[in-house]
């Protein structure tokens, strides 16, 4: 299996199981692992954070991101950062089903993505379900939240720390909690300007 075909599966949200799959998967992990341990093991300058970066993701890495390290992926090839994202420490990329953090984003430290579940009955419990995880532009999340499979997040928004995050989040509000729920709406320059 390659990249490529491993991607497409993964966007169709196809199950994740058998021989083939199982080896790909675990070839990529050792790999973004063998990335994140040099990155995690050593003081980097911010342009050698986004070289190693750019290595675990296989994309360039805009010059404004930021990073504080140690962070952990297990896949790391479908993580894609826009401008002006700033990741704090000790965050958890599950990417498999793909995670985009837009323009402006800020993620707390501990922040956990979550892209895979696993089947509920006993026997599908060993197949794992990929689903995308998309945060808009400027979206804040807070430290120790997280972020489900399937989850968008849209332009604006707060989560709080120690959400978790199962649904949707629209633009311009603030979610927490366990489950996360609607706590307040943000009012916008748009929104103040038309009063």
């Amino acid at each position: 299996m390659t990249l490529e075909e491993f991607l497409k599966h993964t966007a169709a949200r196809k199950p994740l199981c058998g021989p083939e799959i199982g080896e790909f998967m675990n070839r990529m992990s050792d790999e973004a692992r063998r990335i994140t341990c040099q990155l995690n093991g050593s003081y980097h300058t911010p342009d050698e954070i986004r070289e190693l970066l750019a290595q675990l993701t296989g994309q360039p890495i805009p010059a404004t991101v930021r990073l504080f390290p140690p962070i952990y992926a297990d896949f790391g090839k479908n993580i894609h950062l826009g401008e002006d994202v700033f990741i704090n420490d000790c965050c958890h990329f599950q990417d498999h089903g793909g995670i985009t953090l837009g323009d402006g984003c800020q993620i707390g430290h501990g922040v956990v993505f979550a892209t895979l579940n696993h089947g509920l009955a006993p026997q599908d419990r060993k197949t794992t379900y990929p689903a995308p995880i998309v945060l808009g532009r400027n979206v804040w999340v807070g430290a120790n939240a997280t972020i489900l499979q399937g989850v968008t997040i849209g332009d604006n928004a707060v989560v709080a720390a120690g959400a978790v995050v199962t649904k949707d989040v629209a633009a311009n509000t603030v979610v927490g909690g366990v489950p996360a729920r609607l706590i307040h709406v943000i009012e916008t320059d748009d929104e103040t300007q038309s009063k």
